[in-house]
């Protein structure tokens, strides 16, 4: 399933989990620029998994953001900051993680419909970041940790998710991190106290993006 999603920035509050080696980080952050840049200049690539570590199942959610000038401030020595360009992923492990990343980000930049598709000029711009999830299952409300778990509920056929970014940047607890995240199923906040089905996640965070930008 398909995504779309509102990430924040990059936070050190998220728990440090590393799957992935460095050189599998950097592959897959080129493979999602190589499968955005394929798109635009119709071409195909091979979505074969290279290793075997590659080839294991995951969600996936890739964000793409564009550096843009800020215009001269003398005040500031960064003259450039990062706008969401687009975020999609897939909540569960339908594939493996090589082909989620291409996919998703294919889908981040051309089929998040809150903005226009990609353009050529963009691209050499981007900056991605991946948050790879680890298979959901189901926890206590009390069991939750802000800032490690991400969530997913579902209840009457909605369903809305919230990586475990969110809640550390807004400086959200526990209560608020639920209700917001029934919000974002479009339930009723109280929705997780009365039969919804709460799933928790962690995520692999990486990326190009730096830390402290604004969206």
């Amino acid at each position: 399933m398909l995504m779309s999603l509102l990430q924040p920035n990059s936070s050190s509050a998220v728990a440090p989990v590393q799957e992935f080696s460095s050189e599998e980080r950097a592959q897959l952050l080129r493979l999602a620029h190589d499968s955005i840049a394929s798109a635009l200049q119709h071409r195909e690539i091979s979505l074969d998994p290279p290793t075997p570590h590659l080839a294991e199942p995951r969600g996936v959610f890739t964000s793409l953001y564009l550096r843009r000038d800020r215009g001269p401030d003398r005040h500031r020595q960064d003259q450039r900051e990062e706008e969401l360009r687009g975020c999609v992923g897939y909540i569960l492990p339908t594939c493996s993680v090589f082909r989620a990343v291409a996919e998703t980000a294919r889908a981040a930049a051309f089929n998040d419909n809150r903005f226009l598709p990609l353009t050529p000029e963009e691209a050499p711009h981007l900056q991605i970041e991946l948050s790879i999830l680890s298979p959901p299952q189901a926890i206590r409300s009390e069991e939750i940790e802000v800032g490690r778990h991400g969530l997913l509920i579902t209840w009457h056929g909605r369903r809305g998710l919230l990586l475990p970014q969110v809640p550390s940047e807004r400086a959200w607890d526990r209560t608020t991190f639920l209700q917001q995240t029934c919000r974002k199923a479009g339930l009723p906040q109280d929705a997780w106290q009365k039969g919804a089905a709460i799933e928790a996640f962690t995520a692999e965070v990486f990326g190009e993006k730096s830390r402290g930008s604004d969206q």
